[in-house]
């Protein structure tokens, strides 16, 4: 992976030995122990390397290491002591050239530090009782930009979305469409077959708050008012049916499943998301059983006077957990540990991810321990990527109040304010079809904005601002795209092929700016990988987009009058433009060449 700064940490890591070996010292540094950083002003040099990590080794303080380092380095680079850091001014010409003949090459942007690795990643993880809502959404976009951002580093990905096809939720909706359906179909009610099935749920819900609500101000207790409403127990007596296997229950499981399923592929398919394998629920609940059983034998886990099997998380500071319930069926862990093994004896993995909600922290922090205790080495390859909740400015969103927003819903909102957008500037003809570059617009606001802070944060979609063509924003990014693409045919072939061009002549300021930032892309993306975090390149696409805009309007291209400068600052545009498209798809931006 190239980096122009790396020559100058040997430089820093070399003197550094020399005081060292001088002081009588056997203790050695390496480059990875030299920090490399940007000074806040660039007056005060290009690269600035603090002392501070060799004081404790040197019995000196930072500012008097930093004045004998930069008398060692004389004559071998523009190095400056300033207070506690050594800076250097470097040879822009000479680094120019560098830089942009590696960007121009295939593998630019794509650093091979997870060469060799299996990595799986599990999200989405959707429910067939509703259609995907905004909170898949974040889930989906993270879990689809973290697999192409480790495919960047060279890792064989495998994505894997297991859907919650069974349970007493799916019941509901079940149940409400055999009582008042009356035959309708999605086609017959010209509705998306996800909603259609979500609908369902949400008058099911509707029905159980009445009946729950007669029955608290009957005097029942609310805790147990539930449970004793006639809909939650034709639900349960449903799913009792379904697991005895009535023919009835399961086809009826099966019709609504398939219209749930193929409306959720359908809003995969439209936002860029997609998986190697799906795994259903109805198909993995009982993997875990035997597992558990083992463990019983072995004393791993014991069983309770009910006859229900625990595990005892005393030592690990956690509750108990029970594992097969007093009947001998299983729960979600049992599932989990046990489709975790298959995955690993199909496909040995060296990391399996999971991409779920923040509030799952402590079920996969049990799931893990369980594992190890079981005896799977490769339990400590598990990793829990929590991620915080997401609304809107309206509030938290209640899928049994109907109060989720679809996934759809939203999209065509932020497609129907872009198209208004377009339609307002009179951008119709320009554009070719203003339906399509809607489209991208809306999905380039919404995954920008998902991804933009770090998945841990609990975050506030807000829609006009998401699209928002000025600022920190997908359609900004998307903007600075299509105005480079614009300038590209408008120069056309006239100015010759990126070889023909001296890129010793960008020795300007914004020139320089913008190529240091370009050249940092490969490191931005380990970092994002490694970290398991797109908000780093989105970050990076924001920094980058700026300085172009920056360099756009202080440094003519098409109209500078040196041919030669204005050839090297047109591909200098095409060098951005080529990291600005990777990048866009690894955070799954579409890319425009006209807006």
């Amino acid at each position: 992976m190239y980096d122009y700064k790396e020559p100058y940490k040997e430089l820093i890591a070399e003197a550094i030995n020399t005081l060292l070996s001088e002081a009588g010292i056997s203790e050695k540094i390496n480059t990875q122990q030299v920090i490399a950083e940007n000074p806040p002003n660039p007056q005060m040099g290009d690269i600035g390397f603090p002392m501070f990590n060799f004081a404790k080794m040197l019995k000196k303080g930072p500012p008097q290491i930093a004045q004998i380092t930069a008398e060692k380095l004389k004559g071998k680079g523009n190095f400056e002591a300033q207070g506690p850091y050594v800076n250097i001014k470097m040879d822009r010409s000479k680094t120019a050239n560098e830089i942009l003949n590696e960007v121009f090459k295939d593998n630019f942007g794509r650093p091979d530090t997870m060469a060799g690795k299996k990595v799986m990643i599990e999200f989405s993880s959707p429910n067939t009782n509703k259609p995907l809502h905004l909170g898949h959404l974040r889930n989906d976009v993270l879990g689809e930009s973290i697999s192409r951002i480790i495919k960047a580093c060279g890792a064989q990905v495998r994505k894997v979305c297991i859907i919650n096809d069974r349970g007493i939720h799916i019941c509901k909706s079940m149940l409400a469409y055999k009582e008042y359906g009356q035959g309708k179909t999605p086609e017959s009610e010209k509705v998306k077959s996800d909603r259609f099935v979500g609908d369902w749920y949400v008058t099911f819900s509707k029905n159980l708050k009445k009946e729950t609500d007669e029955l608290i101000t009957s005097g029942i207790d609310k805790d147990k008012a539930e449970a004793q409403t006639e809909s939650m127990k034709k639900a349960q007596e449903m799913l009792r049916k379904w697991e005895a296997g009535d023919s009835e229950t399961v086809e009826l499981w099966k019709q609504m499943n398939n219209w749930a399923i193929e409306g959720m592929k359908k809003t995969y398919e439209r936002t860029g998301i997609s998986f190697d394998i799906y795994n259903f629920e109805s198909e993995t609940y009982k993997l875990g059983k035997d597992e558990v059983l083992k463990g019983l034998e072995k004393g791993i886990f014991y069983k309770q006077e009910d006859g229900a099997v625990a595990v005892d998380l005393s030592d690990e500071k956690l509750d108990k957990k029970i594992l097969l319930r007093s009947d001998g069926t299983s729960i979600y862990i049992t599932q989990d540990f046990g489709t975790a093994i298959q995955r690993y004896n199909d496909w040995k993995f060296d990391k399996l991810i999971y991409v779920v909600g923040s509030e799952q922290q402590y079920h996969f922090k049990v799931l893990f321990i369980i594992l190890e205790k079981l005896g799977y080495s490769w339990a400590k390859d598990l990793f829990h990527l929590s991620y915080g909740m997401v609304n809107l400015p309206e509030g938290k969103m209640k899928s049994r109040e109907g109060t989720v927003v679809d996934a759809d819903d939203l999209i065509d909102s932020l497609k129907d304010m872009a198209l208004s957008e377009i339609r307002e500037k009179g951008r119709e003809e320009d554009v070719g079809d203003p339906n399509e570059v809607a489209e991208k617009i809306a999905l380039g606001a919404l995954h920008y904005f998902l991804l933009q802070p770090s998945p841990v944060k609990d975050m506030l979609f807000d829609p006009k601002e998401s699209l928002s063509f000025t600022g920190d924003t997908g359609p900004y990014l998307q903007y600075m795209g299509a105005r480079i693409s614009s300038m590209l045919r408008k120069a056309g072939d006239s100015y010759g092929k990126e070889k023909e061009n001296d890129f010793s002549l960008l020795i300007t300021d914004p020139e320089w700016e913008l190529i240091k930032i370009i050249s940092s892309y490969p490191a931005v993306i380990s970092e994002a990988a490694e970290n398991l975090d797109p908000s780093k390149a989105a970050g990076f696409l924001y920094e980058l987009s700026k300085s172009f805009s920056r360099f756009y309007h202080e440094c003519p291209i098409l109209n500078c009058e040196d041919k030669e400068l204005s050839k090297a600052r047109l591909e200098l545009s095409r060098a951005v433009m080529l990291v600005l498209k990777d990048a866009f798809n690894l955070v799954c931006i579409p890319f425009l060449d006209v807006m």
